[in-house]
């Protein structure tokens, strides 16, 4: 097991530089488990018609098995990060993956639709328990500097990979196995590394006199958090400006506003402000939030062209979004290395751009594409998401001490998850207004389903593209200075 020393006088315990090897172990098995919890965003999405036919789901009723675990996913990962900073990182770790694993397994063997969807909002909460803790550990067992960069270079590929490696995964089961064994997997992979935590991870907590809780902060925010992000998935059925939908985002907003109140007075609030005073971190999750809404909106949207449109089965589908988790791998290895000699902002900036461009040229596709033709080179070019990913997991921790490094962590994770949830939400109606707009003027329903999701891809595009100058307003060359050094 790895060594563990006490920590510096902000509370924190370290690991013992001796552990290097072990460091590497243990950070082998948290990226498994995030590597998990990040693919099942969208590993069901090739699966829904299948699941849809054999659960009698309701057309409209199949984003649900996506949208509730975004929605607790999203809704609770402050909550999360939190609760590892107080009572120990690998234990919450260890509760939050035994919850998702216990999920996983009740969503494998659902027989209803409504089962189904009940599990997959707790696996959601499982994941957002998981995902803070395993990364707040990895911030205990590296110091800030290159090593770490190169600790936070490869989660920020994990992530990358995790919605595209989900996709091809859900795709090559759900052909050959059938839709429950996306979720046996999860059941497999979860009680093995349930098995290794306790020997291989080490525990870290904040040493305090006093535990003091933000009870108000905690319902405050994850109220908020939750009715938004149902408002938005509503919309596209309800309509924007119904009754129902602008009284749930107004309530949001105020508890929002409530949550930020309570914050300033808290002796020890779920989410200090003063985090916001490191530039950084502010910007990192800014572009973070925009990273969500265009990546996971894109791999939505494209997955629905490629199988109502070019009429692709669940394993084709999943076989070409593989060339965007190459591209990723490619680009890995050479992006924390680029942090750390040049900067975040630079690489993020560089990454935002090729990421935009590819999902404006995938924009341009006809009702009669063709993989090589029309698909490879967007898919491609958006594989330098990985450029993205990485900066913006470096930069949300640059500066950010033991104290503070769960809330810190759940507060990225929560950006991404949540922008993403908006994100699927916006194109789904964006696209679902455009393709009836179309069909009312006389369009065949492949050209109407096609311009629908053209238009839903430039609005993907320009979401990430408009990361490229708060990456330039908000994120200081200065603030990766200290980083850098360590580096050199």
């Amino acid at each position: 097991m790895t060594a563990v020393v006490p920590g510096n006088d902000l509370g924190g315990d370290k690991v013992a530089p001796s552990g290097h090897v072990h460091r590497w172990r243990a950070f082998a098995l948290l990226a498994v488990a995030y590597f998990m919890t990040a693919a099942d965003m969208l590993i069901v999405n090739v699966a829904l018609p299948t699941i849809g036919r054999e659960l009698h789901f309701a057309q409209a009723d199949l984003q649900w098995v996506v949208t509730a675990y975004a929605l607790t996913f999203g809704g609770f990962l402050l909550l999360g990060g939190r609760a590892a900073d107080l009572l120990g990182r690998r234990r919450v770790f260890t509760a939050g993956l035994a919850l998702f694993t216990a999920a996983s397994l009740a969503c494998a063997l659902a027989t209803s639709g409504i089962f189904l969807v009940i599990m997959r909002g707790v696996q959601g909460l499982g994941a957002a328990v998981v995902l803070p803790a395993a990364l707040s550990i990895v911030m205990s067992m590296f110091t800030e500097g290159a090593e770490r960069n190169k600790a936070l270079g490869l989660w920020g590929a994990i992530g990358a990979s995790g919605a595209t490696a989900g996709v091809l995964a859900g795709g090559a089961i759900t052909r050959y196995a059938g839709w429950p064994y996306i979720f046996y997997l999860n059941v497999a992979v979860g009680a093995a590394a349930l098995l290794l935590t306790r020997r291989i991870v080490p525990e870290s907590r904040l040493r305090l006199a006093h535990r003091r809780y933000d009870p108000f902060g905690a319902i405050t925010v994850t109220a908020a958090l939750v009715i938004m992000v149902y408002a938005i998935s509503q919309a596209p059925t309800a309509g924007w400006t119904a009754t129902r939908t602008l009284a749930l985002l107004a309530t949001s907003a105020a508890l929002l506003a409530a949550f930020v109140a309570i914050e300033a007075r808290a002796p020890a609030p779920l989410l200090p402000l003063r985090l916001f005073r490191l530039s950084t971190l502010a910007g990192s999750n800014a572009v973070g939030f925009l990273l969500g809404a265009g990546f996971y909106g894109y791999i939505f949207i494209g997955t629905l062209y490629m199988q109502q449109v070019l009429g692709y089965p669940a394993m084709t589908t999943g076989l070409a979004w593989l060339t965007v988790g190459l591209t990723g791998v490619a680009l890995a290895g050479p992006a924390h290395v680029l942090v750390t000699r040049i900067s975040v902002r630079l690489v993020m900036a560089a990454g935002l751009s090729l990421t935009g461009a590819g999902i404006l040229w995938m924009a341009q596709a006809p009702a009669g594409g063709s993989f090589w033709a029309d698909l490879a080179g967007p898919l491609f070019l958006t594989g330098a998401v990985t450029w993205i990913f990485i900066p913006v997991s470096i930069g949300a921790l640059v500066g950010v001490t033991e104290r503070d490094a769960g809330i810190a962590s759940g507060l990225i994770d929560s950006s991404q998850q949540l922008g993403g949830a908006i994100g699927i939400a916006v194109a789904s109606t964006v696209a679902a207004t455009r393709t009836h707009d179309l069909q009312d003027r006389g369009y065949a329903t492949a050209a109407a389903l096609t311009g629908g999701f053209q238009t839903a891809w430039w609005v993907c595009g320009l979401t990430a593209l408009a990361g490229i100058p708060l990456a330039f307003l908000l994120i200081r060359r200065s603030s990766t200075q200290s980083q850098e050094n360590h580096g050199a």
